[in-house]
């Protein structure tokens, strides 16, 4: 019998480009989304892509009326992928209010549930913003939590301390915190990717509507920190390899593999790349020169950061198979496919 699993924020960007992996690797998957940030059209383009378009529940999971609801409705789950939250470090600075109720309340929920409904596995969509500004890189799993920069930030430590108290005195819960660093790219169909309401928040869509046009110039925040450009450096790695990692945490996880009831790891590349190395990937890419201006520093934005991915490597057998570039690449052609569709609708 084929494993159920639950994608929460389903029709999101990370987790419909998971939903693909689970539905390829042959879990029979349920979307739950609210499409605060995503489009219903997506369980469509995943069953274009996949042959099976999987079933879309449509309600907030704050909502804990409606999500016992769906439980009472959907039996023998085997694990629930949690991908939805608010996800902008800037928007989460002018708006903490709003990211501690929702990323915090939608765990709870969850977890509550779980317990109820005898639902034993979770892969917590975490984040490399947990770590804050590292005192030493490359991060490692053990590297110490620093005070978070942003509230968003803060609502993934907070997240990952409920997991593991839970986790702790709930024995029939187990779980998996994986803290990615920074997703980018699109699925090579080109039928799915990144699409940001609004003034895109996370670089590579800012650099990508620039290039296309939508935008007139990208906004480049700070060239003024201790880096060899001055920009900000991140691990940035294809979507499509962060999200075969969350197929091999959920088999670890429903095939009992997991060493102890609560694990985390780091997703990454392991290599720190700039703001503008990011820039000049999308314009030997695309040939599209970018116009951008130096703005100051942005609240909440950590100077630099990048991934020691050893240990998922080792323990997980994972690890990334896309250069910068290939991301890069999947990102123009995903922003190209989504405008001329917009065009022709």
């Amino acid at each position: 019998m084929k494993k159920k699993i639950i994608v929460t924020g389903g029709t999101g960007y990370i987790g419909s480009h998971t939903a693909v992996e689970l539905i390829e690797e042959g879990f029979d998957i349920i979307l739950i989304d609210n499409l605060y940030n995503s489009e219903a059209v997506v369980a469509e383009r995943i069953g274009k892509i996949t042959g099976t378009k999987p079933p879309l529940e449509v309600f907030d999971i704050c909502d804990k009326l409606k999500l016992n609801r769906f439980f009472k409705k959907n039996k023998d789950i085997a694990a629930i992928m949690h991908f939805a939250a608010y996800k902008a470090v800037g928007e989460s600075v002018n708006k903490p209010i709003e990211y501690y109720r929702n990323n915090l309340v939608s765990l709870i929920n969850l977890l509550e549930a779980m317990n109820q409904y005898n639902i034993p596995s979770m892969v917590f969509s975490s984040s490399c913003t947990v770590y804050g500004q590292p005192e030493k890189l490359p991060v490692k799993e053990d590297s110490p939590v620093q005070p978070a920069i942003s509230p968003y930030g803060n609502t993934k430590q907070i997240g990952e301390e409920i997991i593991r108290d839970a986790t702790s005195v709930i024995q029939n819960i187990k779980a998996i915190s994986l803290r990615y660093f920074n997703p980018i790219g699109a699925h090579p169909s080109a039928i799915i990717g990144e699409l940001p309401r609004g003034v895109p928040e996370n670089l590579v869509p800012y650099i990508t509507q620039t290039g296309y046009g939508i935008r007139d110039e990208l906004k480049v925040f700070g060239n003024d920190y201790n880096t060899p450009d001055g920009t900000c450096i991140r691990d940035f790695l294809h979507v499509v390899d962060l999200a075969k990692a969350h197929v091999i945490a959920a088999r670890r996880l429903v095939e009992n593999k997991n060493r102890k009831n609560y694990e985390v790891f780091n997703l990454g590349t392991g290599k720190g790349v700039s703001v503008l190395e990011a820039i000049q990937s999308f314009e030997r890419v695309s040939g599209i020169k970018i116009k951008y201006t130096i703005k100051g520093r942005r609240p909440g934005d950590i100077e630099k950061i990048w991934a020691d991915p050893s240990y998922a490597n080792r323990e997980l057998g994972w690890k990334t198979m896309s250069s910068l570039d290939e991301a890069m690449k999947t990102a123009w052609e995903w922003e190209k496919y989504i405008r001329k569709k917009n065009l022709s609708e």
